[in-house]
C-alpha cells in the first residue's frame, strides 16, 4: 500500500466527516429555527411518549442502584459508627452522578425509539409525501420530539434523583436499622453544606 492510497483514503474519509457533520449542523439549525412553529398538541404528545412512558424504566434502575447504594454504604458506616451519613451519601451520589447517568441510557432508549419512527417513515415515503404537501418534515417531525426531549429530561433526571433516594432510605431503615428520621435528617445536612 502506497504512500497516495494511504492520503487518498484518508482524504476520502475527512470529507465524509466533514459532509456528515455539515449535515448535522444543517438540521439542528433548521430544528432551532422550526422550534416556535412547532404544535401544542404534537409536542405534549410526544412529551407523554417520551417521558410519561420512560418513566417505568427510570424508576425500576434508580430504586435499585438506590438500593444498592444503600446497601454498600450502611454496612460499612454502621460498623464504623457513622450511620448518621448514610442518607447524604446516598443523596449526593445520586444526585450528582447516578440520577443523570440513568436518565441518560433512557435517553438512549428514547433516540433509539425516535430514529425507528423516523426511519420507518422515511422507507414508506410518509416524509416524500409530506413534503408533497409543502410541509416541512423537520418542522412537522423533528422540532416536536425535539423539544420535548429538552424539556422531558430535567424532570426525569430529578425523578430519578428522587427515587433512588426513596430505595436507599428503604433499605437504610429495614436492612440496616437505621431510623427514617436520621436517613431524612442526614440528607438535610449533606444538602445544607
Amino acid at each position: 500500500m502506497g504512500l497516495k492510497t494511504i492520503c487518498a483514503y484518508l482524504g476520502h474519509r475527512a470529507v465524509y466527516a466533514f459532509r456528515a457533520t455539515g449535515r448535522i449542523m444543517n438540521l439542528f439549525f433548521a430544528t432551532c429555527a422550526a422550534l416556535s412553529k412547532a404544535t401544542p398538541r404534537e409536542v405534549l404528545r410526544q412529551m407523554a411518549k417520551l417521558g410519561a412512558d420512560s418513566l417505568p424504566i427510570v424508576s425500576m434502575t434508580s430504586m435499585c442502584t438506590g438500593m444498592v447504594l444503600s446497601v454498600q454504604t450502611a454496612k460499612e458506616f454502621v460498623r464504623f459508627g457513622a450511620a448518621d451519613s448514610v442518607g447524604g451519601i446516598v443523596a449526593i451520589a445520586m444526585a450528582r452522578e447516578l440520577a443523570p447517568i440513568l436518565a441518560g441510557v433512557v435517553a438512549g432508549r428514547i433516540g433509539a425509539a425516535i430514529a425507528a419512527e423516523i426511519g420507518t417513515m422515511k422507507v414508506t415515503e410518509q416524509i416524500d409525501a409530506l413534503r408533497v404537501m409543502a410541509t416541512s418534515p423537520t418542522q412537522y417531525l423533528v422540532a416536536p420530539r425535539f423539544l420535548a426531549i429538552v424539556l422531558m429530561m430535567p424532570i426525569l433526571v430529578i425523578y430519578a434523583n428522587l427515587v433512588g433516594d426513596i430505595g436507599g432510605g428503604f433499605v437504610a431503615m429495614n436492612y440496616a436499622g437505621i431510623g427514617s428520621h436520621m436517613f431524612i435528617e442526614s440528607i438535610r445536612g449533606f444538602v445544607e453544606s
